[in-house]
């Protein structure tokens, strides 16, 4: 593996400080989807966890390591399922969490960080100026600011999934991974591309909130003026160029996927898997029905990495009541 930010010693390392409740989450074969995907699928299911999403793999790391060190306080920018698992994993070593969010994020969310006993801060506008205030809070008050993505501990404690899949796993031929920040994208991919190279490692990104991909295809930071998409976990504008640093030695493809792609993913999951996730967990399976061709006949993993929706959002996308059923 050519020079990289992520090691995988401190990624095994980083298995024995998270808390055991978010490790060797499910994994299994879900043929029940097979027949209208066209490829064998397995799902990794980040979801059934207190904080329904895989970002406490990577908080825990940090929590650790700030009381560890006697930090006691930190602030983040998240789209909310950051800002969740920073609340969780604060409370539990008694450090003072902020979370500072765009007040259009999904209103679950926000009522979860709030009942963890963060202090949540909202701005008028997305992601990019909710990273801008968070970053001013810390200057101004001294704390630890942690940049998802870029503070390689994010990184490090999703990579642990890619230990599990490749532990676990006998044989798969691709993993898709949902693309947003990168911390996923990069952290998996290096795990895999490190212990299992003969893996592919797919990113899957909204067409509405296209920047990382943009970036990856044409080796360098790309910029966009703005995003649209429901997927509001990976709806990032400005991609860190150190994260894309990383994912360009580990990503053997990028591709993005169509709003209605993505809500028949959710179908597809909620009807065949008894799965409710958020539209950034179904990126994976939005690709195959997309790129059914590329991947017919492969095994293919993907990792359903949140479930944290509005319900009443997720009602108007996928509707109460499943398309078709299989038994």
């Amino acid at each position: 593996m050519p020079e990289t930010r992520l090691d995988t010693a401190r990624i095994r390392a980083a298995r024995r400080v998270i808390d055991p409740i978010f490790l060797d989450t499910p994994l299994y074969r879900c043929e029940v989807l097979e027949p209208d995907l066209g490829c064998a699928v397995s799902i990794k299911l980040e979801t059934a966890n207190p904080v329904r999403s895989f970002k406490a793999r990577g908080t825990e790391v940090v929590a650790s390591r700030l009381a560890d060190h006697g930090q006691r306080a930190v602030v983040c920018a998240s789209a909310g399922n950051l800002g969740l698992a920073l609340a969780w994993s604060g409370r539990g070593r008694g450090l003072d969490i902020t979370v500072v969010a765009s007040r259009f994020a999904t209103a679950a969310k926000l009522d979860r960080i709030r009942a963890l006993g963060a202090t949540l801060e909202l701005v008028d506008g997305d992601h990019e100026m909710a990273r801008d205030r968070a970053a001013a809070i810390a200057r101004y008050d001294g704390i630890r600011l942690l940049e998802d993505s870029l503070d390689i501990e994010t990184c490090e404690g999703a990579a642990t999934i890619g230990l599990e899949l490749v532990d676990t796993v006998r044989s798969f031929d691709t993993v898709l991974i949902a693309l947003g920040g990168g911390a996923l994208a990069t952290g998996v991919g290096h795990v895999v591309k490190t212990l299992a190279p003969e893996v592919e490692v797919v990113c899957v990104q909204p067409l509405g909130a296209p920047a990382m991909t943009h970036s990856w295809r044409r080796r360098r930071v790309v910029t966009t003026d703005s995003t649209d998409t429901i997927a509001d976990g990976v709806a990032g504008r400005c991609p860190i160029p150190a994260v894309l640093d990383d994912l360009l030695l580990v990503a053997d493809d990028a591709v993005l996927v169509q709003e209605g792609s993505i809500i028949a993913g959710m179908r597809m999951l909620l009807d065949h898997a008894g799965l409710v996730v958020e539209p950034s967990a179904a990126l994976g399976i939005a690709a195959i029905l997309e790129y059914r061709d590329r991947f017919a006949g492969r095994h293919v993993v993907t990792i359903v990495c949140g479930s944290n929706v509005d319900v009443d959002a997720y009602h108007r996308w996928v509707g109460a009541v499943p398309i078709h059923r299989r038994f």
